[in-house]
């Protein structure tokens, strides 16, 4: 056999090869699915397969129910699940499942999404409690978590403030101090001082009305004795 003849058979089995190819290789139009050796109508979006098509009929379809959706044109017998939105995932729900559209899911008051996709929040935290000693610098948002921050000196928070208070200064309320203030809680003032000016002005006041007193007595005294001497 000549060269010639060898590239014939070649050129022969190729054109056999690609003939058998095209037959069990079906392309189906975009609207279309295959299933076995046909290619079948899609199912409308809110809808499922219920059976496939044949040589003699179309696709068969049926709504989505019972908490199940089909976003897009499908050749599927099923239609997927509707996502819950539980607060054991911190999660509440935004918008609820169609049979087009799946749930969107929230975060749940006081917390902040950990897992998103697109508009949709997958799972979600509590927000950072601040400890005693601390103040909250920003507070928790559905997207972002609590930050905090230590009191300075002489400043105090439980926790749960958005700014760290000053110790009372028992002092100058003219208390005395019983218990110095921590970054946590405020001081503790204990009874009123009495001013040591205070106590002189009554003492001095005691006093000259004492002495009033007795001068006016003796005054008094000695009128009467006058007078009973006049009388003798």
């Amino acid at each position: 056999m000549n060269l010639r003849s060898k590239h014939l058979e070649a050129a022969s089995l190729l054109i056999f090869l690609v003939k058998v190819f095209r037959v069990n290789m079906l392309s189906c139009h975009p609207t279309e699915y295959q299933t076995g050796k046909e290619c079948c109508p899609l199912c409308p979006p809110g809808n499922r397969v219920k059976t496939h098509c044949t040589e003699f009929r179309s696709t068969s379809c049926l709504p989505c129910v019972n908490n199940t959706f089909m976003n897009l044109p499908t050749g599927l017998t099923k239609c997927f699940p509707c996502t819950t939105c539980g607060p054991a995932s911190g999660l509440q729900t935004n918008t609820s499942c169609t049979a087009t559209t799946d749930s969107v899911c929230e975060p749940l008051e006081g917390f902040y999404c950990i897992d998103r996709i697109g508009n949709n929040c997958a799972a979600a935290q509590k927000h950072k409690q601040c400890q005693p000693g601390q103040y909250i610098k920003l507070r928790g948002t559905p997207l972002t978590d609590s930050q905090c921050s230590e009191c300075s000196d002489g400043t105090f928070s439980d926790g749960t403030r958005t700014s760290c208070q000053p110790h009372t200064q028992c002092e100058s309320q003219n208390f005395q101090l019983m218990q110095p203030g921590t970054p946590s809680t405020d001081a503790e003032c204990g009874n009123l001082k009495k001013a040591p000016t205070a106590i002189i002005v009554v003492v001095v006041v005691l006093g000259l009305l004492v002495v009033g007193s007795l001068v006016t007595w003796f005054l008094w005294k000695r009128h009467l004795a006058g007078k009973r001497s006049a009388t003798i």
